[in-house]
């Protein structure tokens, strides 16, 4: 794991995690993964594109996922997102735009989520790498404590986040998160095995501009 592709800003205010000995287990991990043929997704110049999108102090939203999709030309380092040509959408993305038109009428047709990030939304994976066809393949490595490491400065900022908490996993990673300080909005995951538990109806689009308008900073445009 090469962190030269890592925004400096990023980079300058993670180094002690980075210079940590789990860091150096999971660039071994990678390696090996490489050594034995398997393909990494995404592309290593897009493992940290979430960060290199926003500076620490320009995030506003915080949208936490698990992994990235494991099918080859799928992630692209945003969670949730894939590239604008895949076709179809992922499910869960489908159900997070269904949210969407119903909470504010927006109609999305696309799954890629840059326009978003480059608004000051995180979106950012717990684990940023997966081999290729093997969902969940990377957990426990290593990244988890990076993204620990992001969430934990952000967490530390005295600028109000909002943080969206979709599922027990991304839950359970936000624990560390002050809620005197932050908002926090917490709803079952949206994928078709639990959206209809309570991630319909939420309106987390709404709520997170109603938060932005609070603290005056421009709202979020949905739309991709």
């Amino acid at each position: 794991m090469s962190t030269s592709q890592l925004d400096e800003t990023w980079k300058n205010k993670l180094q002690k995690t980075l210079e940590s000995d789990k860091m150096s287990a999971l660039r071994e991990f990678l390696r090996n993964e490489k050594n034995q043929g398997k393909v990494i997704l995404p592309h290593s110049s897009l493992w940290f594109n979430a960060l290199n999108t926003i500076a620490p102090d320009q995030v506003k939203v915080v949208i936490l996922g698990q992994d990235p999709y494991p099918t080859p030309g799928h992630a692209h380092g945003l969670c949730f997102s894939v590239l604008p040509d895949v076709k179809p959408i992922p499910k869960s993305l489908i159900n997070i735009y269904k949210e969407l038109q119903d909470d504010l009428g927006i109609e999305n047709h696309n799954g890629h989520l840059q326009s978003w990030a480059e608004q000051g939304v995180l979106l950012l994976n717990s684990v940023l790498t997966v081999a290729s066809g093997q969902a969940n393949s990377h957990q426990g490595q290593g990244w988890e404590e990076f993204t620990d490491a992001v969430i934990n400065e952000l967490n530390q900022q005295t600028r109000p986040i909002a943080f969206v908490l979709w599922g027990a996993y991304a839950q359970k990673k936000g624990a560390i998160i002050n809620t005197e300080r932050h908002f926090v909005l917490r709803s079952p995951h949206p994928s078709p095995l639990s959206a209809y538990r309570g991630f319909f109806g939420s309106k987390p689009f709404s709520q997170i501009n109603h938060f932005l308008k609070q603290q005056n900073q421009p709202e979020i445009d949905w739309r991709t």
